[in-house]
C-alpha cells in the first residue's frame, strides 16, 4: 500500500499547493519510489497550472445515484422525508407535491427503503470528473478531481477520486482542500502523515488551531510547515512551542519566489534559500516516512 501524505491547511492561501506541488517534484528528481499527486480540492483544483508538460490520460465522469418520486404512484404519506436524514425530500400532501433535492441528497437510499408503494425510482447526476495526467517525459502522473458547477457532493467525489489512485505507487500526495470541513475529513482520514502549511499571521494561527483540533481528534500524525517566514509576528511559533508539536520546516517569504508562483512557475529562478528550505522541509517528511 502506498505511503499517503496529505497537505492541508487551515485556511486559504497560505501556500498548501506550492508545498505539494514542490515536494512531489523533490521525491520524483531524486527518485525517491514512485510518487502520484492527486488534487483533492476538487472545487478548485489547480496543481496543473505548475505542469505545463502534461497531456490527459484519461477523464472519468462521476455521477450520483439520485432519486426521482413518481407523484402519479406516490400516496403522499411523507414516510421517505421522515426517513431523509439529509432533509432532501419535500412532500406536501394536501397539494400533492413530492419532490427530491438533488443538491442535499447524499445517496444513502433510505427513501426507497421507506417507500412502500415502489414510487421512487432513480436517475444518475454528474457530480464532477477524475482526470489523470501524465507529466513530463518520465510520463509521471497527476490526478485530480473537479467538481461540476453547481454541484455540493465535494465529499463523494473526493472518495472516488481515491478510489483512482495509483496502487502500486510508494507515495501518494493528497494536496487536500483548505479549511476544517467534511471534504478535508474525507482527504485526510486515510493519510499516514499530514503537513499542515500555516503562516505568521493572526489568521494564520486561528486558522492552524481549527487544523491542530481536528487532526488530533482524528488520531492523526502531523507537522508543521510555517510559510512566509518572517513576515507577521511569533505567535504561531509560541503555540507550536507551548502545545508541543512538530515544526518540520520555514519557508522564507521572497517576492521573486512569489512572482514566479504567481505565473505558474515553481522550479526556475528560485531563490536559494527557498531551495534549501524546501529541500530541509521534504528531507523531514521523507525521514518521517522511512520510520
Amino acid at each position: 500500500m502506498p505511503y499517503k501524505i496529505a497537505i492541508a491547511s487551515g485556511k486559504g492561501g497560505t501556500g498548501k499547493t506550492t508545498v505539494a506541488v514542490a515536494l512531489y517534484q523533490y521525491m520524483l528528481n531524486k527518485c525517491i519510489g514512485k510518487v502520484q499527486l492527486i488534487d483533492c480540492d476538487v472545487e478548485e483544483p489547480n496543481d496543473m497550472l505548475f505542469f505545463r508538460d502534461h497531456s490527459l490520460k484519461f477523464r472519468k465522469e462521476v455521477k450520483q445515484k439520485v432519486p426521482v418520486i413518481n407523484t402519479d404512484q406516490c400516496k403522499f404519506c411523507r414516510k421517505c422525508a421522515d426517513y431523509c436524514e439529509f432533509n432532501a425530500i419535500s412532500v406536501v400532501p394536501k397539494i400533492r407535491f413530492a419532490e427530491v433535492n438533488a443538491s442535499l441528497c447524499h445517496s444513502c437510499e433510505a427513501c426507497f427503503y421507506a417507500c412502500e408503494h415502489k414510487a421512487i425510482h432513480s436517475h444518475y447526476k454528474i457530480i464532477g470528473a477524475v482526470n489523470n495526467y501524465h507529466v513530463g517525459q518520465e510520463q509521471t502522473s497527476v490526478l485530480e478531481g473537479r467538481l461540476e458547477i453547481g454541484s455540493a457532493m465535494q465529499t463523494a467525489l473526493i472518495r472516488e477520486l481515491l478510489q483512482n489512485a495509483d496502487t502500486s505507487a510508494d507515495f501518494l500526495i493528497l494536496d487536500a482542500p483548505p479549511g476544517t470541513s467534511c471534504s478535508v475529513v474525507e482527504t485526510v482520514v486515510s493519510a499516514d502523515f499530514v503537513i499542515l502549511v500555516t503562516e505568521p499571521t493572526p489568521f494564520g494561527l486561528h486558522d492552524l488551531k481549527l487544523s491542530v483540533e481536528l487532526l488530533t481528534e482524528l488520531q492523526k500524525d502531523f507537522g508543521i510547515v510555517i510559510n512566509k517566514a518572517g513576515l507577521g509576528n511569533d505567535e504561531v511559533y509560541r503555540f507550536i512551542r507551548e502545545n508541543d508539536l512538530k515544526l518540520i520546516g520555514e519557508l522564507p517569504f521572497s517576492k521573486n519566489f512569489a512572482s514566479g508562483y504567481a505565473n505558474g512557475d515553481l522550479e526556475s529562478n528560485v531563490p536559494d534559500e527557498v531551495i534549501v528550505a524546501f529541500r530541509n522541509v521534504a528531507g523531514e517528511v521523507i525521514k518521517n516516512c522511512v520510520v
